[in-house]
């Protein structure tokens, strides 16, 4: 359960936080995590060890993890506009209360900003890898007439018709079927992310007023490039 700490800049806030070390290197285990990280935040300044010794001991030691990830020289800051001091909570569980104080610091809390950044980066590199992986398809379709009176010069000109972004019509051919119907055997290239070969069969092919010639359309092979 998520545990909470309040007023980390007052004395009574430092205490609580010391009481809660003790016998513990971090926050929320024996490695260092986010959480540790959080509380460091909301400390102003290396606790005094004499007072408070478990919480300077922590402290100096998240400091020195830090200081190995950023190499260049700090020369110190202070950041003012703290609020008053004001009497602090004991470490307690964290329970959900529309009151909740706003000097309360959630361990759990909503994400912090680089992290944040990190989930967008991730997002935009999933979405550049996948247009780099669109590729072409060389598709192979049967198109087969109603009937041996069906026109099949009329059959192919109807199909050849249909154009749209990302379709390139290929060679065709005749091939009997039997009883004196023959149907039509036509390639096609296409570009993955502009043609969905159902929804050409569907909604073009085998619609009005192709579907004056067309009876139906199979997929024969379907290969990418």
């Amino acid at each position: 359960m998520a545990v909470t700490f309040s007023d980390l800049h007052t004395e009574s806030g430092l205490k609580a936080l010391n009481d809660f070390l003790s016998g513990k290197s971090y926050i929320s285990g024996d490695q260092l995590t986010k959480d540790d990280i959080k509380v460091y935040a909301a400390v102003l300044e290396k606790p005094s060890g004499e007072l408070y010794p478990n919480t300077s001991q922590w402290y100096e030691s998240v400091s020195s993890k830090l200081a190995a990830s950023f190499p260049g020289k700090a020369v110190g800051v202070r950041i003012g506009g703290q609020a008053a001091p004001a009497e602090a909570a004991p470490v307690k569980e964290a329970k959900e209360s529309a009151g909740d104080d706003d000097d309360d610091l959630d361990l759990f809390g909503d994400e912090t900003e680089e992290e944040t950044k990190a989930a967008e980066q991730r997002e935009v590199a999933k979405t550049s890898s996948k247009k780099k992986e669109s590729g072409k398809s060389s598709v192979l379709l049967d198109v087969k007439p109603w009937d041996d009176e069906t026109d099949m010069k009329k059959l192919e000109e109807a199909v050849r018709s249909v154009e749209m972004p990302g379709l390139l019509w290929g060679a065709s051919k005749l091939v009997a079927v039997g009883y004196g119907i023959k149907k039509l055997q036509i390639m096609m290239t296409i570009i993955d992310d502009l043609v969905s070969v159902d929804d050409l069969i569907e909604e073009r092919l085998t619609v009005e007023p192709i579907n004056e010639y067309v009876q139906s359309c199979d997929i024969v092979a379907f290969n990418k490039i």
